[in-house]
């Protein structure tokens, strides 16, 4: 989710399975790009893919957004802390 597009893949999903080529028109990016996040989506289990065959005999990929609750908690933030990149030092002028 450290993603924006992420979280736009996500809200797209939450109002119903869509796939990927219509997905990536909605969302106005390529596949290719899409494919990626969902991909990383798709790992951490926030959505999950189903390959059907349309009548005309093409294989189209669908996503829907698994259901999944995220808790946040100031102990849950201070454990991934030491993920985290810092952030660039600035001047007293305001520049890196």
């Amino acid at each position: 989710m450290a993603n924006p597009h992420r979280l736009r893949v996500v809200a797209v999903l939450a109002g119903g399975r869509k796939y990927v080529s219509q997905l990536a028109r909605d969302m106005g990016i390529s596949r290719a790009l899409l494919q990626v996040h969902l991909k990383k989506l798709e790992t951490a289990g926030l959505v999950s893919a189903q390959l059907e065959i349309s009548p005309d005999g093409k294989a189209m990929k669908f996503y829907e957004v698994t259901p999944f609750a995220v808790y946040l908690t100031p102990d849950s933030i201070a454990a991934v802390m030491p993920t985290l990149t810092s952030a660039p030092q600035r001047d007293g002028k305001g520049t890196v």
